[in-house]
């Protein structure tokens, strides 16, 4: 009778755990809240946010003796074709060509038409026109004051973005000249879709006296030009903002868990009572453990960071309580992780560590969970765990043991 009684009462308690581990109605949340900081944005992988350009305008060079000419007498076309990438919404490179002639008058004689220029009254100072092929290829880094200044917008209509290089200017007709060049200047979008934009470029060159074939009085020269083309975009275009993602479980799905397992305690004490009303001397005690566990919580972080956010602490508070009202002998593993896609090894085992260690302080310090109910651990860079979104690599779970 008593073996049957005790059974019978195990059987009742494992049917319980069964099914509040197996009932289709008790389901994870998960939430992913935005940060809202328009200044706040992940950074993509290398192959991202790419673009070319292309376009086509006019350039004017600052010669020895080309303030003889009139400006419309010294303006030739020019073109313009660049490659680049955006690192982040601010800061972005690029590689590119221009060039196609230049214009102006020369006293020595060099790249002359042999055409004399009427621009000097007197005599015995005769100026020839002069003209040249050239290629000028240069490297600029460009700084995106509209999302600098203004933060990242991904529909703003237009943006201006400075940018400072330098370049190799060669002269392709005799006599043949190679020179540094110092660039500054201003690159303009105007967006015409996600794809597309109109570009607007106005750049300024420095290069040496020498590079016309003619020195003079200056120790440099000029070149100014003008571009209007299109930028091509290629996927991925946009940068996400940074978010807090956290998986947890209903307050009321827990609730209705202690609830059985009360129940199971209440029918244990009754089958006692029959045996006792029974008669039998030989009472066997049924004990039914009351294990309160804390469901599983996963909290990320953005890029490079390990600093917990207000609504992570918020969650956690939850999930603290929990811990603090079960069975002080279960132990929670808290594990950091960090996305592998992104930053060295070194780099992301250091911030796996920190984040760890930063949700273990959060635990211990602002909600009293005991510490010898927490064990640390850190796993580095891994590949994507959940939904193949490396966002969720970049995060921190805490799971009973």
């Amino acid at each position: 009778m008593n073996k049957f009684l005790f059974l019978l009462a195990c059987g009742l308690f494992m049917q319980g755990l069964t099914k509040a581990q197996t009932d289709p109605t008790i389901k994870r949340d998960t939430t992913i809240t935005y940060n809202d900081d328009k200044y706040s944005v992940f950074t993509n992988r290398f192959f991202d946010n790419w673009y070319v350009t292309g376009g086509a305008g006019f350039q004017v060079y600052f010669g020895d003796h080309n303030k003889q000419m009139k400006f419309s007498e010294k303006l030739t076309p020019n073109y313009e074709i660049n490659i680049g990438k955006w690192f982040t919404p601010g800061v972005g490179v690029r590689l590119g060509v221009n060039g196609f002639k230049i214009k102006g008058v020369t006293q020595n004689g060099a790249h002359s038409t042999g055409e004399r220029y009427d621009g000097k009254p007197w005599e015995g100072y005769w100026l020839y026109n002069k003209e040249f092929n050239y290629y000028h290829l240069h490297g600029d880094v460009l700084f995106n004051l509209s999302n600098i200044l203004a933060g990242y917008k991904e529909n703003r209509f237009y943006t201006i973005s400075p940018y400072v290089g330098l370049g190799w200017m060669v002269s392709t007709d005799e006599p043949i000249e190679r020179e540094i060049s110092a660039n500054l200047g201003v690159f303009n979008t105007f967006r015409l879709s996600n794809a597309i934009d109109l570009t607007l470029d106005v750049r300024g060159g420095m290069v040496n006296d020498r590079f016309d074939g003619e020195i003079g009085g200056r120790r440099n020269e000029g070149i100014l030009s003008t571009h209007i083309g299109v930028a091509y975009k290629f996927n991925k275009r946009k940068w996400e903002k940074s978010s807090t993602t956290i998986i947890s479980y209903d307050e009321a799905i827990l609730q209705n868990l202690r609830d059985k397992v009360a129940q199971l305690a209440a029918d244990n004490d009754a089958l006692r009572k029959q045996l006792q009303e029974a008669g039998d001397k030989t009472i066997t005690e049924i004990k039914v453990e009351q294990r309160i566990l804390a469901a599983p919580i996963l909290v990320t972080f953005p890029i490079n960071s390990s600093n917990v956010s207000n609504e992570a602490r918020v969650n956690l508070g939850f999930f603290a309580k929990t811990i603090r009202e079960g069975n002080s002998d279960i132990v929670y593993k808290v594990t950091g992780y960090a996305d592998k896609g992104t930053g060295t090894p070194t780099i992301n085992d250091r911030l796996s560590k920190a984040r760890a260690e930063a949700i273990y302080q959060v635990l211990v310090r602002e909600f009293g969970v005991s510490p010898s109910q927490l064990e640390i651990s850190h796993e580095g860079g891994v590949e994507n765990m959940y939904y193949n979104d490396p966002r969720l690599s970049r995060a921190v779970i805490t799971i009973a043991k």
